[in-house]
């Protein structure tokens, strides 16, 4: 096992990895940037190191200094946590060239998965399902418009090496995908430095509905059930449970089942989310893999009692998975709601400053991830997400009770939250039913909006 780990990132991610660590017997090592100077998860931390100015791209995405950090350090491994540099592959062979292990994939599995056209190509193999398409990234335009009418319309137009709702299209006619695929190539180049889109067909009304998978270095892999992630706006994720709702159980196995298959197959190690759209009829059409930690991965472990992240370190440091796919069972529902320091009723502008006031909730079930506390002043510099509240129960039922408990109890100020949309959103019929799918909150304050 590591001595000493380095933490590639920073909030509520970086005090999870150091709970983690902490329980390992491993001494956890932080790197921070002026702007995170005296932050409170770094208090935990056995050392603290200064990486650069606020802008992360001074600071949090600067591999060279990171790895200067680690070296300072003197850590046996680097945990990259979400977002920042945790599915760059050169950053995952940096590490591994300078000495350290990364926790995560290998640069070869995570370039392999990475790349949305690989990975439906090796997803086909697997006997995962894929959406009809283009084969791979499109060279001629021709071609494109050829695969589009065999398929039909509505057809969207993605970047391969990208996410988050960037260098995407959605195309409702020839005139549309032609104007669609210059557009979402540019935003590509210039988001993700790869030019390359792609082909697949468009479903209107669909759920979003996501495997969490994890393998070890010696071929094996399991899967922890599903997610449903379909309460967003943007291609934001705003509301996460687990299990989906309302899904015919042979159908969810055999997906979970493709999907540990699937990394399998492309030798990963460490945790990794299998994405999916779900029509109405329950059919499945693989997105894409996440190969990082996700940001809902309470929620799995709320439900299956497995520690996602100190599973991937031991993973990591070349253990074996601890658990067979025939020791992991379903217990409960629970939610997870990301609690954004965002105003709704403004377009959800990001509240950077001063917390004044902030009293998270408690009872039976109720967790509470974050790296707020009253006195925390929120940088500019970075993502407005402060926290996650997870909620478990024995049903959906009583999840959406001790939710919207939980939310009577959370106290944030002066700024505004997303607090007040989850309890409005708990209890809308779409919801509470499980009818909603991607676009249903979106429709929500578009009908606000003409009231």
């Amino acid at each position: 096992m590591f001595k000493r780990l380095l933490i590639a990132n920073r909030g509520e991610i970086a005090l999870r990895i150091i709970r983690a660590c902490r329980e390992l017997d491993i001494a956890p090592v932080c790197v921070y940037s002026q702007a995170d100077a005296g932050a409170p998860w770094l208090e935990q931390a056995d050392q603290s190191l200064c990486i650069g100015p606020g802008p992360s791209k001074d600071s949090y995405l600067r591999i060279d200094r990171i790895i200067a950090a680690a070296e300072v350090g003197r850590a046996d491994a680097i945990h990259p946590g979400y977002g920042f540099l945790s599915e760059n592959s050169h950053f995952a062979e940096v590490c591994r060239d300078s000495g350290f292990e990364f926790v995560g994939p290998s640069p070869e599995a995570m370039h392999l998965l990475g790349d949305k056209v690989n990975c439906k190509r090796l997803a086909r193999q697997a006997g995962t399902p894929v959406f009809p398409g283009t084969d791979g990234g499109i060279e001629d335009i021709e071609e494109a418009v050829k695969v589009a009418a065999e398929i039909g319309y509505p057809v969207i137009v993605k970047a391969a090496g990208g996410g988050g709702g960037r260098g995407m299209r959605i195309a409702r006619d020839e005139t549309g995908l032609r104007e669609g695929i210059e557009a979402a190539r540019q935003e590509a180049a210039a988001a993700f430095g790869n030019p390359m889109v792609y082909v697949e067909k468009y479903l209107e009304h669909a759920r979003h509905f996501e495997v969490q998978v994890i393998g070890d270095k010696h071929g094996h892999a399991v899967h922890l059930f599903e997610r449903d992630c379909s309460s967003q706006r943007r291609h934001q994720k705003l509301i996460e449970e687990a299990p989906a709702p309302g899904v015919d159980h042979a159908k969810r196995l055999k997906v979970c089942e493709a999907s540990a298959e699937l990394i399998r197959q492309a030798k990963y190690a460490g945790a990794a989310t299998c994405e999916f759209l779900m029509d109405r009829d329950q059919n499945f059409y693989m997105l894409e893999v996440n190969t990082r930690v996700q940001v809902e991965h309470p929620i799995s472990e709320a439900i299956t009692g497995i520690d996602i992240v100190k599973t991937g370190i031991r993973v990591a440091a070349g253990e074996p998975l601890p658990m067979k796919q025939s020791d992991i069972s379903i217990n409960g529902h629970a939610i997870e709601l990301r609690v954004n320091a965002e105003d709704p009723a403004r377009n959800f502008m990001p509240q950077a400053g001063l917390i004044e006031t902030f009293v998270p909730p408690g009872g039976m079930g109720i967790r509470v991830d974050t790296h707020a506390r009253a006195g925390y002043r929120i940088p500019a510099n970075y993502d407005s997400m402060i926290g996650k509240l997870i909620v478990h129960a024995p049903d959906r039922e009583t999840c959406i009770k001790r939710c919207l408990q939980a939310l009577r109890e959370f106290k944030i100020g002066p700024m505004r939250s997303t607090l007040p949309l989850y309890e409005r959103l708990l209890q809308e019929a779409p919801f509470v039913e499980a009818t909603h799918d991607i676009k249903w909150v979106e429709r929500l304050q578009d009908a606000d909006r003409k009231k």
